[in-house]
């Protein structure tokens, strides 16, 4: 049997998609989370999918004896680190937790690593690490600088990883840099279902178009920009999800990569506003605000690196990410706490 991967925080979002993703192309898996922000429901619709992992634990990546026992018990190929916590603004809130959770949970995740003698890590970073970027599209060279505890947690997770391979040549890491994975699975059983209000701009138009709040807050219209809102690199989770199996294949050998995952295309809020409204038939209400402190005018990639280095582009435009991501929310009204 293929050897299988940890997955860390394999419930939420991006890594329930990237299970699935895995079980397509044969690969089995472990899922490790703490359940702090996603449902064990997932399991079922993993399971219906025929995704289910070998083994779901409950278990947090600070825990060092739920790690050893993993490793112990499993002969793993890599890990997919996930697991982490990712609002910003909670993160200006309460920037010790953020530090406790995502950089010394990762410490303890490559310690474990490296006591099971496992070193090869595909790791969950940010677009976040380029702060407000000097010019757009950004590749992978442009400079560091995080505009918030969130950012800076995850450039710290970076500058860790840099050191480790420079210090020890053995490991394999891909630093993946997300930009802003939307959409949903196709079959409307899985997607993203924040806690709360939501912090990303897709479920808040999702959950308008349902019904669940009133009107859609667009912060700032004065932007320099072609309709004056901010514009984003929007890219579907199921695109996302293929970079990093793309990713473990090429680290079939000791090496370090940095790649961007995104489509180099920008999108304004008010295109993503009217593409959502076009395609699914459903008005979306919205008022302009004032801008939000620390946004950025514009942020996209330059995915050139992807291609060259894990052959991975992105699949999916703009009208199907909208369609799938209204699949989901219609289908599944209360999240996962919706019956299947």
């Amino acid at each position: 049997m293929t050897q299988p991967i940890l997955i860390t925080g394999g419930t939420g979002f991006i890594g329930s998609h990237t299970v699935v993703t895995l079980a397509e192309a044969g690969q089995p898996a472990v899922i490790l989370d703490n359940l702090c922000n996603s449902s064990p429901k997932v399991l079922d619709r993993l399971a219906k999918l025929g995704a289910s992992p070998l083994e779901f634990v409950q278990a947090d990546i600070r825990d060092s004896a739920a790690l050893d026992a993993l490793f112990t018990r499993y002969d793993f190929a890599g890990v997919i680190h996930f697991a982490g916590l990712k609002a910003v603004g909670e993160s200006v809130a309460q920037p010790l937790r953020y530090l406790e959770n995502n950089v010394s949970g990762t410490i303890n995740l490559l310690q474990a690593m490296d006591r099971a003698n496992v070193r090869r890590i595909v790791f969950s970073s940010s677009a976040t690490v380029y702060g407000d970027p000097v010019s757009v599209p950004i590749p992978e060279t442009a400079a560091l600088t995080a505009t918030n505890p969130y950012g800076r947690t995850k450039l710290m997770c970076e500058d860790a990883l840099r050191e480790l391979h420079a210090a020890d040549p053995r490991w394999s890491i891909a630093i993946l840099r997300y930009f802003n994975p939307v959409g949903a699975h196709e079959s409307g059983l899985l997607g993203e279902a924040p806690n709360g209000i939501p912090n990303n701009l897709m479920p808040y138009i999702t959950q308008v178009a349902l019904g669940q709040r009133e009107h859609l807050q667009i912060f700032g219209n004065d932007y320099d920009t072609p309709d004056g809102t901010g514009v984003r690199d929007y890219l579907h989770v199921s695109d996302l999800a293929a970079g990093h199996l793309a990713a473990l294949r090429v680290l079939n050998e000791p090496k370090l990569l940095t790649v961007n995952l995104g489509t180099g295309r920008g999108v304004s809020v008010q295109d993503m506003v009217d593409t959502f409204a076009r395609v699914n038939g459903v008005p979306i209400p919205h008022k302009v605000v004032p801008r939000r402190p620390g946004d950025v005018a514009q942020c996209l990639a330059d995915p050139r690196q992807a291609k060259a280095l894990l052959n991975w582009e992105t699949q999916f435009d703009l009208e199907r990410m909208c369609a799938d991501a209204w699949r989901w929310q219609s289908m599944n009204p209360q999240g996962f706490d919706t019956p299947l």
